[in-house]
């Protein structure tokens, strides 16, 4: 077959990756979708394997291929897949799953009566039931609380929408509008992927399109074996921890063994705390796709996301720790685990590999969610949003500053317009912090303030900040940087700290002030130029008298 050809494939079908991509973002109701970008999409291969993948969030490269192949076990013999048929799923501990506000869409593509592929999205519904507004918990202790649960269940039938299931969910969230608005935005971008899945088809015929789609995943492992070689055999070890799990218990050591070879990458977490009591847990599914999102940086970070690409990466762990928890465990706040479980990885292998990773960055999303009676609408509302940070300092540059988490990938805060519009907040002060941390030959980024001043009569604020007793790391003689937390300012002045809180009780007029980490450093701040410090001083990222301790400048 002709090279030209089967590489025009490969591009149409991640052209039509972000295609739905788009159109997920357009037709969706809540801003965490059309505005945090907190979704991912995909096209997979009938044998489970992600063909392309549109940008959003990185913490799903593993789900859409995952939640596909679950659903084949599913679905087969006399209960196979017809043409017309919807799945939806959101089970946390197969399937890719990660907590039950992430919400798959499966659509099987047929051409010509066959079963050719699949188009998926993964999205964050800001509402999903439960007991407490947004679905999330940091005290939940059965997945049971957390909200509605879709156990891979026909949302469609031979193009027929279940209304039982539509019921279902009006009745159970509290914000039906928007999240059938959601529903179905997924369900119409899985159709516009299976339309160009069939264009493609229909152009260069079947035969062709598959010899391209083996060609592509073959391509993927070649690049990633590649890249493999340039990181130095061996084993290597590390531990971090879970500071809490919401009832003051812990902290809970996370462990983990990085194996490299030529051929393999093995991620082995045995030997990590039991699953807890609370919501700070981690399934094995939602496990590989943290590792899968570092795994890519380090090795295919530029090349289009394929299921090859992944082949020759392995994670192990027992059932029911932490990091791999069984049902009926808890994992609201799943992402908080996740991202320590990449950033343990990612701190063994940074000083393997100094080129492609920096220090440590705030290692949390930050999720507030803040929900009340607006006071212009009287209107239920939910906000919901991952918070901007410090990332830590590499050998070549400083950190960066005000970027999402590592779980976060391509995802956005949401514009403050777009906040005090939709919720009863207002927002106060939104500016780089200078908590100090982060010195170095190269500083650290620095972590943000956000104030959320309470405008709506009574509101109630959740949020997981871990991070909040343990530092972002600094690499190579450079200084630690600081805490993640958040803090209510009474309007009285009444100050309360918290790292992990649910539902607590705020006042018209209470701020929330969100705080975010400041990156570690890299280098021993003595090497850093003077002119340098001198323009971080009065750029305000480090104040004179850091200037004066830190860097003995005069």
């Amino acid at each position: 077959m002709e090279r030209f050809t089967l590489e025009i494939i490969q591009d149409a079908l991640v052209a039509a990756g972000d295609e739905m991509f788009q159109t997920l973002q357009r037709t969706s109701m809540s801003p965490i979708i059309y505005e945090s970008l907190d979704y991912a999409v995909g096209i997979i291969d009938v044998k489970g394997e992600l063909l392309a993948q549109g940008n959003g969030v990185t913490a799903f490269l593993a789900a859409l291929d995952s939640v596909v192949r679950d659903t084949l076990k599913k679905f087969h013999g006399e209960n196979m897949l017809r043409e017309g048929d919807v799945v939806i799923a959101n089970t946390p501990y197969a399937g890719g799953g990660t907590h039950l506000s992430d919400v798959s869409i499966i659509f099987p593509v047929f051409y010509d009566g066959k079963l050719v592929a699949f188009t998926v999205n993964k999205a964050h519904w800001t509402e999903l039931g439960g007991t407490f507004p947004g679905s999330v918990s940091t005290v939940s202790t059965e997945i049971y609380q957390e909200g509605l649960h879709f156990p891979f269940i026909k949302i469609k039938s031979k193009g027929e929408i279940n209304e039982a299931i539509i019921d279902l969910i009006k009745a159970n969230v509290r914000l039906p509008d928007s999240t059938l608005g959601d529903l179905f935005a997924g369900i119409a971008a899985a159709e516009v992927g299976a339309n160009r899945v069939c264009s493609i088809i229909k152009k260069y015929g079947l035969e062709t399109f598959e010899l391209a789609i083996a060609d592509f995943l073959e391509y993927g492992e070649r690049m990633c074996l590649e890249a493999l070689k340039e990181i130095p055999n061996g084993a290597y070890f590390g531990t971090a921890e879970i500071e809490d799990n919401g009832f003051g218990e812990g902290p809970f050591p996370i462990k983990a063994k990085i194996t490299v070879t030529d051929t393999e990458f093995i991620a082995d977490f045995n030997g990590s705390h039991p699953q807890v009591r609370g919501a700070t847990n981690l399934s094995y599914s939602a496990l590989v796709t943290g590792c899968r999102s570092l795994f890519k940086a380090i090795t295919t970070p530029k090349m289009d996301a394929n299921g090859g690409t992944f082949r020759p990466m392995k994670v192990i762990c027992e059932p029911g720790t932490i990091v791999s928890a069984e049902t009926p465990s808890a994992v609201s706040v799943y992402y908080e685990v996740m991202i320590t479980a990449i950033d343990l990885v990612w701190k063994i292998l940074a000083p393997l590999i100094p080129d492609k990773l920096p220090a440590g960055h705030m290692r949390s999303v930050c999720a507030t969610f803040i929900s009340g009676i607006h006071p212009d609408t009287n209107q239920f509302y939910i906000q919901a949003e991952p918070l901007a940070g410090g990332w830590g300092a590499s050998a070549t540059h400083d950190g960066n500053r005000g970027q999402l988490s590592c779980g976060s990938g391509e995802s956005y805060n949401i514009p403050i317009e777009i906040r005090e519009m939709r919720y009863g907040i207002q927002v106060e002060q939104y500016a780089f912090h200078n908590e100090g941390g982060g010195y170095g030959e190269f500083q650290g980024g620095n972590g943000q303030y956000l104030d959320y001043k309470i405008t709506s009569d009574g509101a109630y604020v959740t949020g997981a900040f871990l991070g909040e007793k343990t530092k972002t790391w600094g690499m190579n003689g450079g200084q630690d940087g600081s805490y993640n937390y958040f803090m209510i300012i009474r309007k009285d002045g009444t100050k309360e700290r918290h790292n992990l809180g649910t539902n607590i009780e705020l006042e018209k007029g209470d701020i929330v002030r969100c705080v975010t980490a400041t990156g570690g450093g890299y280098g021993k701040p003595e090497k850093r130029p003077k002119e340098q410090v001198l323009l971080d001083v009065k750029n305000g990222y480090i104040t004179s008298k850091e200037a004066k301790e830190y860097y003995k400048l005069v």
